[in-house]
C-alpha cells in the first residue's frame, strides 16, 4: 500500500500521514512512496488507540498554536504580525489620502502642455515643461511658432520628421534652445498614474488574508508532441470529440475545460503540439499549475517533447508524464521511461519522483489513475485563492465572433469575475456583459480557476495578457488610454536622419524582391503562432513584410489596403464577407484561405521564391575544330568539323572562339553529317556546320557548343 492509500482510508492528508510516519521513524519519500505491512499496521493501531481519548492527537499542536493568532487583533499589544499589517495599511492610507487628487488631475492629459511656456519666465528665457513624449505639431504650439518653421529647424539638423511624429527629447531640447526656451523634461505625470496604480494594487493584495484564503482547482496542462493524442486524451476525460473538428487532426487553438472527477474539479488547458505553436505552449505552461506531459508509447520523446519540458520547468510546474498509446502493438512504455531518466525525469517506480501513468485515450486505460494522480498532486501543492477580492487572472484566447463582438477566453486565477464588473486588459477596457462557460453556460460569476468566455471589452486582446478588475470605469479608463499611449509611442519610428549610408542602404534595399502579406485569423493566439512562423523565413534574397494582422473575417478594408500596396492576402481559419470576391477580382488581389498553418507556411515561403528570377547554368556540351571552310555561294559558308570532345547538339547554342578570345555567340542553322541532316554527332565525327548569322570564321577556329538551364532560386 502507498502513503497516498493510506492516507485517504484514514481521512488524512498526505503530507500529514508523512509527518506522523517520520514521527513514527518509518521512511517514506514521498506520497508514492510504499509502506509495509508491519509500517501499515503500527500506523493503524496508533490510530485505533486515541479515538475515545480526545487529548492524544498528532494533530492539535499545530492547530493550539494557530488559534490564539486569531484573536489577537482585538489586543495590539501582545502581536506582532497584526501591527506591522496595520502599520504598513497605515502607511499606505497616508500615502494615497494626501495625493490622490493629484493623480486623478493629471490623468487625462496623456501629451503634455507647454504649462510654463506662456506665463512663466525666467531672467532671459521663457521655460517649455514637457511631461512624456511631445510630438511635431505639440512643440511647435509650445514654442508659439508654426510646425513648418519647426521642420524647417529639425531638416538644417539633417532629420527628417512628419507633424504628427514624435520628437527625441534630446533634440527637442536642442531645437528649444536655439529659440531661446529653457526645455524642461518631466515625468510626473506616469509617476503619478504608476503610483495610482501600485495604490489600487496594493489596496487589492491586503484583502489576501490567510482567514479568506480557499482551496482552489488546480489548473492542468497537456503538453507534448504533435499527433501524441493530448486533444484524443481529453476527448477521453471530457466524454467529447474535440479532435474531429480540428483540421488535419492537429490542435491549433488553446482550450479551456473544466471536468469534474472524484468530488474534485479540475481546470484542463490543451494546448497545440505542432512547432509553429511554440509560443501558445511557453503560455499555456505559464497559466498552469500542474503539466501533463503526453509521450506516445510507441514514438517517445520528440522535438516538441523536449520544447514542453523545457516550458514547464521555466515555469516551475509540477510535472506529471501520461505514456499514452499502450494499445498499439509497437508500445514500448519500458524505453519511454529510459528516455525520460535521460531528461532527468527519473520515474517513481525507477527511484526518482516524476509520477508515470501508462494510459489509452482509445481504451480509456488507466484514465482513471491519472486523474487520481492528478488530484493527489494538486493536494500536495495546496493551491489556495481568495475568492472574495476582485478577479485578476489571464486572457487564453481572444477573437472576433459575428454577433458577440470581441470576445476573451478568460482564466480566473484569483477572486471572483462577476457580470456588470469593469475589467481592464492591456490597452482595452470594458464592462462584463456576460460570460459563458466550457460548456455553453451562462454564468452569473466565475471562482478563481475557472475559465469563461466573456463579452464586452472594447478589442479584441492579445492572447496572454494580464486581466484585472477596476473598481470604476473611469480608473480603467485612464490605465488603458495610458498604456495605449505607450504603446503608440513604442510603435513610432520617430525621427529618421537623412544620411549618404541611410540613402545606400534604402538603394540597395529596393533591389531586393519584397511580398507584401495581409494576415487575417479568428484569433489573436493563432495570429500570435501565424507571424512567429513566417518571421522564421529568413533570406537576403526576398523579403517578407507583413503589412497588417487582424482578427475577423476579410473584408473590404483589406483588399483595399492589398491593392494599394500590391499585397496578398491570407485567411487563417477565417471566411470572406459577401462580395469580397468580386471585389478582389476587380482590384486584383489574390486570397488564399487555410486550415493548417503548415500549408500557409509553405505557400508564403513558395511565394517568396516565385519573386526571385531562376539562375541561368551553362552546361558545356562538347567542342569542335573547324579543319575546311566550304564556300556555298556568296551568303553562305559551311565550316567542315572535327568534333574533339562531348558531342554536337543540332539545337544547342555555339560560340567562335579565336586565341581563346569569343568571337560570335549565336545558334546553329544547320548540322550535317555528310549529305544528311542530323540531330546530334558524337566525338570523333566529322560534320558540317553552318552558323546562323555569322560567315567570318576560318580554319583553325574552335566552335563551343552549350546549353543555358534555368534554375529556380531558393532562399
Amino acid at each position: 500500500m502507498r502513503v497516498y492509500e493510506l492516507a485517504k482510508e484514514l481521512g488524512l492528508t498526505s503530507k500529514a500521514l508523512l509527518a506522523e510516519l517520520a514521527s513514527l521513524d518509518v521512511a517514506a519519500k514521498n506520497h508514492m512512496g510504499a509502506l509495509s505491512e508491519a509500517d501499515i499496521a503500527k500506523v493503524r493501531d496508533k490510530h485505533r488507540a486515541p479515538v475515545p481519548e480526545p487529548s492524544p492527537k498528532a494533530e492539535p499542536a499545530p492547530k493550539s498554536v494557530q488559534e490564539p493568532a486569531a484573536p489577537p487583533p482585538a489586543a495590539p499589544p501582545p502581536q506582532g504580525k497584526p501591527s506591522v499589517r496595520d502599520a504598513r495599511s497605515s502607511r499606505s492610507a497616508s500615502r494615497v489620502r494626501p495625493g490622490a487628487s493629484a493623480p486623478q488631475k493629471h490623468a487625462g492629459k496623456p501629451i503634455s502642455t507647454p504649462g510654463s511656456a506662456s506665463g512663466k519666465k525666467l531672467p532671459g528665457k521663457a521655460v517649455i515643461s514637457v511631461r512624456g513624449p511631445v510630438g511635431v505639431k505639440d512643440l511647435a504650439a509650445m514654442m508659439g511658432i508654426r510646425p513648418n518653421e519647426l521642420i524647417a529647424d529639425l531638416m538644417a539638423m539633417n532629420i527628417f520628421a512628419a507633424i504628427h511624429q514624435i520628437v527625441d527629447v534630446r533634440v527637442a531640447r536642442e531645437v528649444a534652445e536655439k529659440r531661446g526656451f529653457e526645455f524642461r523634461h518631466e515625468k510626473k505625470l506616469d509617476e503619478h498614474r504608476q503610483a495610482q496604480k501600485r495604490q489600487q494594487d496594493d489596496t487589492v493584495e491586503q484583502e489576501d488574508r490567510a482567514e479568506d484564503l480557499v482551496p482552489r482547482s488546480p489548473v492542468v496542462t497537456f503538453l507534448g508532441h504533435v499527433d501524441h493524442g493530448k486533444t484524443s486524451l481529453l476527448d477521453r476525460i471530457r466524454k467529447t470529440k474535440v479532435a474531429a473538428g480540428e483540421s488535419g487532426g492537429i490542435t491549433q487553438h488553446i482550450g479551456a475545460y473544466t471536468v469534474e472527477t472524484q468530488g474534485a474539479r479540475i481546470t484542463f488547458l490543451d494546448t497545440p503540439g505542432h512547432a509553429a505553436f511554440t509560443a501558445m505552449r511557453a503560455r499555456g505552461a505559464q497559466l498552469t499549475d500542474i503539466a501533463v506531459l503526453i509521450v506516445a508509447a510507441d514514438d517517445g520523446i520528440m522535438p516538441q517533447t523536449k520544447e514542453a519540458i523545457d516550458h514547464a520547468r521555466a515555469a516551475q510546474t509540477a510535472i506529471i508524464v501520461a505514456i499514452n498509446k499502450i494499445d498499439l502493438p509497437g508500445a514500448n512504455v519500458a524505453n519511454v521511461m529510459k528516455q525520460l531518466q535521460a531528461h532527468d525525469l527519473a520515474p517513481e517506480e525507477w527511484g526518482g519522483e516524476t509520477i508515470c501513468c501508462p494510459v489509452s485515450a482509445e481504451t480509456g486505460e488507466g484514465i482513471d489513475h491519472l486523474l487520481e494522480m492528478i488530484v493527489l498532486q494538486a493536494e500536495i501543492l495546496e493551491l489556495k485563492a481568495n475568492p472574495r477580492r476582485r478577479a485578476a487572472g489571464y486572457v487564453i484566447e481572444a477573437r472576433l465572433e459575428p454577433g458577440m463582438g470581441p470576445t476573451a477566453n478568460l482564466l480566473v486565477k484569483s477572486g471572483t469575475l462577476k457580470v456588470g464588473d469593469i475589467v481592464l486588459c492591456g490597452a482595452l477596457h470594458g464592462k462584463v456583459k456576460a460570460l459563458i462557460s466550457d460548456q455553453g453556460i451562462k454564468l452569473k460569476s466565475a471562482p478563481p480557476s475557472t475559465p469563461v468566455k466573456c463579452l464586452g471589452l472594447s478589442g479584441v486582446p492579445e492572447a496572454g495578457t494580464e486581466f484585472s478588475v477596476c473598481s470604476d470605469e473611469r480608473v480603467a479608463r485612464t490605465a488603458a488610454q495610458t498604456t495605449k499611449e505607450a504603446y503608440r509611442t513604442r510603435d513610432l519610428d520617430g525621427v529618421q536622419k537623412a544620411t549618404l549610408d541611410t540613402l545606400l542602404t534604402q538603394m540597395e534595399k529596393s533591389d531586393v524582391k519584397q511580398l507584401n502579406l495581409i494576415v487575417k485569423a479568428d484569433t489573436q493566439g493563432s495570429i500570435e503562432a501565424v507571424i512567429q512562423s513566417l518571421n522564421e523565413i529568413k533570406s537576403d534574397k526576398a523579403i517578407l513584410n507583413i503589412l497588417h494582422t487582424g482578427t475577423g473575417n476579410i473584408t473590404g478594408n483589406d483588399i483595399m489596403l492589398a491593392s494599394a500596396s500590391r499585397a496578398v492576402v491570407a485567411g487563417f481559419y477565417v471566411s470572406k464577407e459577401p462580395g469580397i470576391d468580386a471585389m478582389a477580382k476587380h482590384e486584383g488581389v489574390e486570397i488564399r484561405l487555410y486550415r493548417v498553418i503548415y500549408e500557409l507556411i509553405d505557400d508564403v515561403r513558395d511565394a517568396m521564391v516565385g519573386l526571385l528570377a531562376p539562375k541561368i547554368e551553362e552546361h558545356v556540351l562538347g567542342r569542335a575544330e573547324i579543319r575546311q571552310v566550304f564556300t556555298m555561294g556568296k551568303r553562305n559558308k559551311v565550316a567542315g568539323c572535327m568534333v574533339i570532345k562531348g558531342r554536337v547538339n543540332a539545337k544547342a547554342r555555339v560560340r567562335v572562339l579565336r586565341n581563346n578570345e569569343t568571337l560570335h555567340e549565336g545558334r546553329i542553322a544547320s548540322l550535317k553529317r555528310f549529305q544528311d541532316d542530323a540531330a546530334e554527332v558524337r566525338e570523333s565525327m566529322e560534320c558540317g556546320i553552318r552558323l546562323d548569322k555569322f560567315l567570318d570564321f576560318s580554319e583553325g577556329d574552335l566552335l563551343e557548343f552549350y546549353e543555358l538551364e534555368e534554375v529556380k532560386q531558393t532562399l
